[in-house]
């Protein structure tokens, strides 16, 4: 028997699955109570865009960053090589605040939903969203640098190969007291199915770790817990 899967975001559907003919059945049943348009084969929703390639699926945002560049108004500016500036700290309380505060949590945000196809922005997405509520104007130095770097990666997403194998390969790290406010380190992981990316996380851990083995062992539990 085939999975089914519904991705269901206000009137906008996704109904992917092995079973065609279930999927055949869903759609009849859905086309009997409302009002729907067949829109064929996926290609866009919700600003991720799914290139059919005869070896896979490419699924990247390329029209929805260009939209981020446009917003921060970097459109004709240099790209970067790094998202994050190399060895460097930041801290919460460093700088004069922001007089414009909606621009920051709107780029912020707008970074969040981007590491949907983006794991490689994933750690420093992570680092600014910790300034959300009172940002600072070296905070937003780091947001553009992010967004100077997409500049110059536009069409980088994720790769689905078909015929890949089911082998799980699972990463973990952690940076000790990594953050100079609190002195907590923050855990980091990626799941790989085969070929494929299809999770990944950091988060601050909740505890400070007296040393670096401790912090290492926590990440490498949240990992195990993705896992299973």
């Amino acid at each position: 028997m085939g999975i089914i899967v519904l991705l269901v975001y206000v009137d906008d559907i996704v109904i992917t699955g092995s079973d065609l003919e279930a999927i055949s059945t869903i759609q009849t049943m859905l086309h009997s109570t409302f009002h729907m348009k067949d829109l064929g084969q996926l290609t866009y929703f919700l600003g991720l865009e799914v290139h059919h390639q005869p070896h896979g699926l490419f699924l990247y945002q390329h029209k929805y960053s260009q939209e981020q560049v446009q917003l921060a108004g970097l459109t004709n500016t240099t790209s970067v090589d790094t998202p994050m500036e190399l060895n460097v700290k930041y801290r919460r309380d460093e700088g004069e605040l922001l007089d414009d505060l909606t621009t920051y949590r709107k780029l912020v945000g707008s970074l969040i939903y981007l590491t949907i196809t983006r794991p490689d922005i994933s750690y420093v997405v992570h680092t600014i969203s910790k300034f959300m509520q009172a940002p600072r104007h070296l905070h937003l130095f780091v947001v553009r640098r992010i967004i100077h770097y997409i500049l110059g990666t536009l069409s980088r997403g994720l790769f689905f190969p078909t015929g890949s194998s089911l082998q799980l390969q699972a990463y973990s790290n952690a940076n000790w007291a990594g953050c100079p406010d609190t002195r907590k380190s923050t855990t980091g992981w990626c799941m790989v199915l085969g070929d494929a990316h299809i999770s990944w996380k950091c988060k601050k851990q909740d505890n400070v770790s007296k040393s670096s083995t401790e912090a290492e062992y926590r990440a490498m539990s949240a990992a195990c817990s993705e896992i299973i």
